[in-house]
């Protein structure tokens, strides 16, 4: 980054901390509430942090480990059904084992497609899930920066140089706790990612 450029960041950035240092200030001499026009917060640790975010986490990290297993069992199946049609080709004719063994391929090939689709399914649901996160808690966030007289809202990791005093991660965690829990609607199940039905049963009989 070119320097002048640099330090017309740097001056923003020390511009902005003398705001928020007005309101700090403000807030010494005698209000009870603390006050910043500009105020920081640490994204990620809203979501990983949170009772919602975890329980996300947690449901898709459940799914990740039953997806898994599945996998684990259907290569297992896959094998065992392999070793079969190579038993048979012994007793074969060259154009019946042929055919089998096209079959089995084809077999191989949509379940592999199949798996491939669930895994995409929770790579999408996660995402949206994390989205959904971030847009219920966008209007408790806003609620904060009323109460704290702030206009604006940085990602702290965007953000050069600042005072920690104008971070609120802590205090959004705790809210978000408050007013969301773990994000579930009494009487609804959680979402899930959808998972086609897989069959593994042996198709190399004769």
């Amino acid at each position: 980054m070119p320097l002048p450029l640099r330090l017309a960041i740097v001056a923003l950035a020390l511009a902005a901390l003398d705001l928020a240092g007005g309101g700090a200030a403000h807030a010494q001499g005698g209000d009870d509430a603390f006050r910043s026009q500009i105020a920081t917060i640490q994204q990620d640790q809203l979501f990983t942090r949170s009772r919602y975010g975890r329980a996300v986490q947690e449901r898709i990290e459940a799914a990740s480990r039953a997806l898994q297993e599945e996998n684990r069992r259907i290569e297992t199946d896959l094998e065992a059904e392999e070793r079969l049609l190579t038993q048979q080709r012994q007793t074969l004719a060259p154009d019946a084992f042929r055919k089998l063994a096209d079959a089995f391929d084809s077999k191989v090939e949509g379940i592999r497609a199949a798996q491939e689709s669930k895994s995409r399914a929770m790579t999408r649901q996660a995402e949206e899930d994390r989205q959904r996160f971030f847009q219920t808690a966008a209007p408790i966030l806003a609620d904060m920066m009323g109460e704290l007289g702030a206009v604006a809202l940085l990602d702290k990791g965007s953000v050069i140089l600042s005072l920690d005093v104008i971070d609120i991660t802590d205090r959004a965690v705790a809210r978000i706790d408050t007013v969301l829990g773990d994000g579930a609607v009494p009487g609804e199940a959680p979402v899930v990612p959808p998972a086609p039905e897989v069959t593994t049963g042996s198709g190399a009989a004769p």
